[in-house]
C-alpha cells in the first residue's frame, strides 16, 4: 500500500492492519486460483472448482482494490472473467494473469 495514496497516517496504519490481518485469506485465495489454474490446464475442472475460482478472484479484485492495489485487483478481476467462462483461448491469457498477479503481490505477502 502506498501511503502517497492514503495521506493520513492514521488511516494509513489503520489500513496496514486490516491489511495484515486479511494476508492469510489473501494467501489462500492466490493458493486456490493457481490449484484451479494447473487443474484446469490438466482438463479436469470440476465445476465447483471453477465456480470457487471465480468466487476467490472476485474477492481478491475487490480486496485489493481498497488496499490501494489497483493493477492487482484489475488482474484479479481478468482471471475472474476468464473463469467465469472458460474457453481453451483463455488459458494462456488467465496464466499470464495469474502471473502478474503474484508478481504485483509479490513485495506485499
Amino acid at each position: 500500500m502506498d501511503q502517497a495514496s492514503t495521506p493520513d497516517p492514521a488511516i494509513h496504519s489503520f489500513l496496514q492492519e486490516i491489511w495484515q490481518r486479511h494476508l492469510p485469506s489473501t494467501r489462500a485465495r492466490l493458493d486456490l486460483l493457481e490449484d484451479a489454474i494447473r487443474t484446469m490446464l490438466n482438463g479436469n475442472l470440476a465445476e465447483a472448482m471453477r465456480a470457487e475460482a471465480q468466487s476467490a478472484a472476485h474477492k481478491l479484485s475487490g480486496n485489493l482494490g481498497m488496499f490501494g492495489y489497483i493493477e492487482a485487483g484489475e488482474a484479479a478481476s481478468e482471471i475472474e472473467h476468464i473463469f467465469k467462462q472458460p474457453t481453451p483461448e483463455k488459458l494462456p491469457h488467465l496464466v499470464s494473469f495469474m502471473q502478474q498477479l503474484r508478481s504485483l503481490l509479490a513485495p506485499h505477502l
